[in-house]
């Protein structure tokens, strides 16, 4: 039996055995990420240069490609080097670092995605009043909320999780460090009060998604009575790359946590655990630069300068 105190190490659940697999996921998880540093970098860059993006919607943005960079880059760099070297292990303070990053990460990315939602509500529904309610110091407060709210949460979850005795051994049945796998190798009750840190996390999250789904009811009911078609589909395009990344989100997330135990196993945990921890940050920057022609035109006048400069 072995405790807390004297494990040093963890066992990640590695994606394959066989020596070719595991250099296969290393190229192709290394495809993605480099997908995703690029996609993420490149809107980072073009709000930050281009004034004219200089608004509520499109610093709410970068700061989801911030959130986005940080949530993949604590997951896949450390799963690619496993494979790379052939090793399973991760430290116990790496261990616990990648669970206060992927907490906060996602937390603040849910809190911004609801806050994202609220703008584009006051866009639609009361542009008169956009001004006043999304100043640029409301703006900042709003986005400082949302990392705060994250990191609060991360700090309760992982010091509370790594208080707790642990005599089931040191392997997890997951690619990178969460907290209902470590709660498995727990041999004391007190993983109750883990328990009642994420039955609270789950309500603020259903508020959250109450929140978006009532604005997203609200906008509807406003866009339908716009008169000119082409007004509709303006405001429908405003809102669509938003609607879209938070449906990925929200479901990817919900059938991590929520499937019956009844359809779980190794091999479909770790698929969908990829569906939401790698997939929508490499996915979210296509879905927004693809609908947005604005963001579009800035960051083809970017490339652009780059190249006349060269």
């Amino acid at each position: 039996m072995s405790n807390s105190s004297s494990i040093t190490q963890f066992l990640l659940l590695p994606f394959t055995d066989t020596r070719e697999l595991q250099l296969l996921h290393f190229w192709l998880f290394l495809g993605i990420y480099l997908a995703a540093l690029l996609g993420n970098g490149l809107i980072i860059t073009t709000i930050a240069w281009d004034q004219h993006l200089h608004t509520p919607m499109y610093f709410f943005l970068l700061n989801l490609a911030l959130l986005d960079l940080g949530s993949i880059s604590t997951t896949v760099p450390k799963s690619m080097a496993n494979s790379l070297w052939d090793t399973r292990a991760i430290s116990y303070t790496g261990c616990a670092a990648q669970v206060f990053l992927v907490v906060f990460l996602a937390s603040a990315e849910y809190c911004l995605l609801t806050i994202m939602s609220y703008d584009r509500y006051v866009a639609i529904c009361k542009p008169l009043h956009y001004g006043t309610l999304l100043g640029s110091r409301a703006c900042v407060h709003m986005a400082a909320a949302a990392w705060a709210t994250g990191f609060l949460n991360a700090l309760l979850h992982t010091a509370n999780t790594f208080s707790l005795p642990l005599c089931k051994g040191n392997a997890l049945g997951q690619f990178f460090c969460e907290i209902p796998h470590i709660l498995k190798l727990s041999c004391s009750h007190s993983y109750l009060r883990e328990l009642g840190l994420i039955v609270v996390s789950v309500c603020l999250a259903f508020g959250c998604f109450v929140f978006i789904v009532v604005s997203y009811v609200q906008i509807l009911r406003a866009v339908l009575r716009i008169p000119s078609e082409q007004g509709r589909h303006k405001a429908f395009s405003t809102c669509l790359p938003h609607l879209a990344v938070v449906s990925l989100f929200v479901s990817t997330g919900a059938f991590a946590y929520l499937k019956p135990p009844s359809i779980s196993s190794p091999s479909l945990d770790l698929v969908v655990s990829v569906l939401y921890s790698v997939v929508p940050p490499a996915v979210n920057p296509l879905i927004y630069s693809m609908r947005n022609q604005e963001l579009k035109d800035a960051l083809c006048k970017l490339i652009s300068l780059c190249f006349l400069k060269q």
